[in-house]
Parts: C-alpha cells; sequence; structure tokens
C-alpha cells in the first residue's frame, strides 16, 4: 500500500485508535506524543514528521493486539517506509526506516537502556534481531541519518504516557506537509 494525504489522515484517524502493541496508549496517542516530543526538542519539520509517523507501518500491517506476543514481527519501519515513499523524502523516511535499528544500537552501547525499555518494547527487540554486537553497532554509528534515528528512537521510548495531552493530529499533518516532497529525493 503506499499511501496518498487522503489516505494516510483516514488510516490515522480510524485505525490509529487500536492499541500501540503490548502498550496501555492507542497507535494515534503514541504518535501524538512523539511528535510532541520532538517539537518540544526544537527539532525541524522533517524529523517531528518521522517521529509522527515512525510506526504508520503498524497500521499499514494491520499490526494486532497479540501479534508480539505470538512472536510476529510486522517490519513495520520497512512496511512504513514503503508506504510513505511517494509523500516525503530521506530527512523523514531515513530515521523511520532506522528506529528500530537504533532500539538494537542503543541496547549495545548504552549502560542502562535495555533494562529501561517497556516490556513490550523488550519484546520485540528479541523479535527485531536483539541487541547490536560491537562491530555492527560501530557501522551504524558511522550511518549519516544515525543521530536522527536516535533521537527518534528515544522520543519513541518516551512517547508512552497514559492520559498525557498533546496537540491534535491536525496540527502535526501540518507539520508533515511543510515537510513533503516531490519524488525525487525519495529514500529508495
Amino acid at each position: 500500500m503506499i499511501l496518498d494525504w487522503s489516505g494516510l489522515e483516514s488510516l490515522l484517524r480510524d485505525a490509529g485508535h487500536s492499541l500501540y502493541g503490548g502498550e496501555a496508549i492507542s497507535q494515534l496517542e503514541h504518535a501524538l506524543q512523539s511528535a510532541e516530543c520532538a517539537e518540544r526538542d526544537g527539532a525541524p519539520a522533517a524529523l517531528i514528521t518521522a517521529a509522527l509517523l515512525h510506526d504508520v507501518g503498524h497500521l499499514v500491517a494491520g499490526q494486532g493486539d497479540d501479534d508480539l506476543a505470538d512472536g510476529i514481527d510486522d517490519r513495520h519501519e520497512q512496511t512504513g517506509v514503503a508506504a510513505l515513499r511517494e509523500l516525503f523524502g530521506d530527512d523523514v523516511l531515513a530515521p523511520i526506516a532506522l528506529h528500530v535499528t537504533a532500539k538494537r544500537y542503543l541496547c549495545g552501547v548504552e549502560p542502562g537502556y535495555l533494562a529501561d525499555l517497556s516490556e513490550a518494547s523488550r519484546l520485540s527487540l528479541a523479535l527485531q534481531g536483539g541487541v547490536m554486537a560491537e562491530p555492527e553497532a560501530e557501522r551504524f554509528g558511522r550511518n549519516p541519518h544515525a543521530v536522527a534515528a536516535i533521537a527518534l528512537r528515544r522520543w519513541d521510548d518516551e512517547a508512552k504516557v497514559v492520559g498525557k495531552t498533546t496537540p491534535g493530529l491536525d496540527h502535526y499533518l501540518t507539520i508533515a506537509r511543510r515537510a513533503a516532497h516531490t519524488r525525487a529525493g525519495a529514500l529508495q
């Protein structure tokens, strides 16, 4: 599925109310909280948009509430990038593509990071390749999008607060439209 603006907005508004894989908030609440964290930290429009849309692949794939417990990795980062490639360029898509890898990286290089992950995030880590070993971590650290992906990952981790009030979806879709691009420059 490749999303256009109408499809993206409908997906977020309709499917976004499903639970966020093993957490106590919805997909949309998680997306809005992630975007709010990025905006709070002064991130550019592209990175705020990446924070908003980093898990859209779960919605596209139709992630079920029990998928993690059943050992299913929907590879949402890849699905999300594929679905969004007509709307955004590398500045949005690369952090989305790398946010799972950034979790694996942080587990390998930052003491205490793994222990601080939510139970659902630890469960998904096992499905996503586990803690990154040193040689792979060194390669990841040299990726030109690593810093953005790590920032996104930290906002992702923070954005799991039950009942938190955030700006609404329209606010962040306005920012996303500013970060949009033409087809040229999209992550292939």
